[in-house]
C-alpha cells in the first residue's frame, strides 16, 4: 500500500534513484492508497549525478532532483492477494518511471517486478523487467 509520502526506489535508467508519492491517481476504491500497477504522481528525492560531459552525450539522465513526474508502482512490502490464492510480498517499495504518455522514461529495467503488472495492462514493463514475480 502506497500513500502519501511513500518513498520507492526507481529501478529504471531514468537517472531517479529514489522518489516519494505525492498522489495515487483514480483509486477511490482503496482509501487512496496504490498497490502494484497503479499510477502515481511522485517527487524525485535522489538522482545520479550529472556530469559535463554526459549532459551532451545521447543517453543523458533524463530526471533531476526535485522533478515532479508520474511513476507506475512495480513492488510493493505490502502482500497482494492472487486471484490463485497465493499472497505475494517484495522486500522494498519499487516504482518506474513514466512520461505524460504513460510511456516508460527508461530504456532498461534492474530488478524483479510483479507479474500483476501484466494484468493490469503494463505488459511493456514486464517484458523489458529481467525477472518476474
Amino acid at each position: 500500500m502506497i500513500g502519501l509520502k511513500s518513498t520507492l526506489n526507481v529501478i529504471d535508467n531514468s537517472g531517479a534513484l529514489l522518489v516519494e508519492c505525492v498522489n495515487v491517481l483514480k483509486n477511490k476504491v482503496n482509501n487512496g492508497h496504490g498497490s502494484v500497477g497503479d499510477e502515481i504522481v511522485c517527487v524525485v528525492k535522489r538522482a545520479r549525478p550529472i556530469s559535463a560531459a554526459t549532459q551532451a552525450s545521447v543517453n543523458a539522465v533524463k530526471v533531476r532532483k526535485g522533478d515532479v513526474r508520474r511513476a507506475v508502482i512495480v513492488r510493493t512490502r505490502k502482500q497482494v492477494r492472487r486471484p490463485d490464492g497465493t499472497m505475494v510480498r517484495f522486500d522494498d517499495n519499487a516504482a518506474v518511471l513514466l512520461n505524460n504518455k504513460r510511456e516508460m522514461l527508461g530504456t532498461r529495467i534492474g530488478g524483479i517486478v510483479s507479474s500483476d503488472l501484466r494484468l493490469k495492462g503494463w505488459s511493456k514493463i514486464v517484458s523489458i523487467a529481467p525477472r518476474v514475480a
